[in-house]
Parts: structure tokens; C-alpha cells; sequence
């Protein structure tokens, strides 16, 4: 996962305050929409599925990966159908997505590793995932999140660019924010903060543009650039009779 530094030398990214811990949780309640429990965009009916998924979209769009993985996964919807499928057959289903050959690759391996490990079954386990080819420590916060509900951040671009824009968790890199988010952000929102993080910073909060106006935890931000909310025009005066 790369995130650009560009985010921290920008002055206009930087925020003017850190949020206290008071605005974290009014913040996360916010934009939350009401969602108490939200879910990945990737397509997958298993573990194994979101996993191979979650792998896949390194520098890569949820969508373009759900239309990859609807062909791979009608073909390979487990560990040994997918050593079956092997390397090629594989390549032939995602050559749509960003550095492919190297995904086919991992996609048999890390399967065959599973079946040789573990059964052919997902670890609910940190050091089990990460020990799988092309599985670092994002996809694995991802799956322990996703599949097994466990308090995990999985620091992507998005999540790496709302903790040191708005003021939530600043950090030099993935690892500093988030492990300032898991001190800084209520226990009890922890496991769906995740994904409303995610959510916000891709279609709110985002990279060029982030559309403040719209925002539902823009009182919380301490966001130096960001915009004020337009006040409605007055109406028109209606003429006396």
C-alpha cells in the first residue's frame, strides 16, 4: 500500500488541531450514518474469498476487483480449486487488475500454504495471515475486521489521509495512525469505525477535493482548509397587495 508524503507536507492537509477524544467519537458518530454495522464493497462469500479478495486489491479498485473475482471465483471458490486452477488459469480471470501476474502468483500460493497449514481454512490468526504469501499486515487487519469481527484498522490510503487531515490520529505513516486510532477511538466503535473511515474518505473526504459541505462530521474537523457550507440564498419578497 503506498500512501503519498505529499499528504503531510501539504500545509493545507495539515490540521490546525488534533481532535480531543470527545470530538473522535462525535466525529465517528457522524459519519456513520446510522450504519451500526457496515460491510466491505468487495464481493465474497467466504473467508477464503475475502481474503483472496482483499489480496487482490492492492492499488487496485473494489470495483475492478469484484468484476475479476466474479469469473475467479465461480471457477475457484476455494483453496483447492484455486491450486487446481493454478497460476495461468488464474491470470486468464484478473488481467483486468493492476499487477496481475504477481496476484496469480500469490493467489495459488498462499492457497496451497492454507491447505498445507491449515485445512484449507483462513487463520482468525495475526501472525497466520501475515505469513501468507502477499498478505501484509493491511490485508490481514482487513480480514480479522471483516471476517472475524475482530477491533482491527487496516490503514489504507483513505483511513492514513482523514487521520492526519481532520485532526483524528496524525502519524507519519500507516503504522503511527494506526496506532494512534486504536488509543484514540472508543472501544466499543473500534470494529465498525473501520469501515466507516473507508467509506468517508472515499466518496467525502477525498484526496483532491474533499466536499466539506456536505460532511455530517465537518464540526468536528480540524481540517485547515476546508470549507464552509454556502448559506442558503434569501427567499424572494413577496410584493404587498
Amino acid at each position: 500500500m503506498a500512501v503519498g508524503k505529499k499528504n503531510l507536507s501539504d500545509k493545507a492537509d495539515k490540521p490546525a488541531r488534533v481532535m480531543t477524544r470527545a470530538q473522535v467519537a462525535g466525529f465517528l458518530r457522524a459519519i456513520s450514518n446510522g450504519d451500526a454495522a457496515p460491510r466491505t464493497e468487495l464481493d465474497y462469500a467466504t473467508p477464503y474469498q475475502l481474503l483472496v479478495a482483499v489480496m487482490l486489491s492492492a492499488q487496485t479498485t473494489d470495483v475492478a476487483v469484484n468484476k475479476a473475482t466474479r469469473g475467479l471465483f465461480a471457477r475457484a471458490p476455494d483453496a483447492a480449486s484455486m491450486v487446481a486452477l493454478g497460476v495461468p488459469g488464474v491470470g486468464r480471470e484478473i488481467k483486468s487488475i493492476g499487477l496481475w501476474q504477481a496476484k496469480a502468483r500469490n493467489a495459488v500460493a498462499l492457497s496451497a500454504l492454507l491447505l498445507a497449514r491449515h485445512g484449507g481454512e483462513v487463520p482468525g490468526d495475526r501472525a497466520a495471515l501475515e505469513a501468507l504469501p502477499g498478505v501484509g499486515r493491511k490485508t490481514a487487519n482487513v480480514v480479522l475486521n471483516e471476517a472475524f469481527g475482530q477491533p482491527t484498522m487496516a490503514v489504507d490510503t483513505h483511513i492514513f489521509r482523514l487521520g492526519n487531515r481532520t485532526g483524528l490520529a496524525p502519524g507519519a505513516n500507516p503504522r503511527a495512525v494506526e496506532e494512534a486510532l486504536l488509543r484514540r477511538i472508543p472501544k466499543d466503535m473500534l470494529k465498525p469505525a473501520h469501515l466507516w473511515l473507508i467509506l468517508h474518505g472515499r466518496y467525502v473526504c477525498k484526496a483532491r477535493k474533499p466536499d466539506c459541505t456536505t460532511c455530517a462530521g465537518v464540526s468536528f474537523c480540524g481540517y485547515r482548509g476546508k470549507a464552509k457550507a454556502k448559506p442558503e440564498p434569501p427567499a424572494p419578497r413577496q410584493n404587498q397587495t
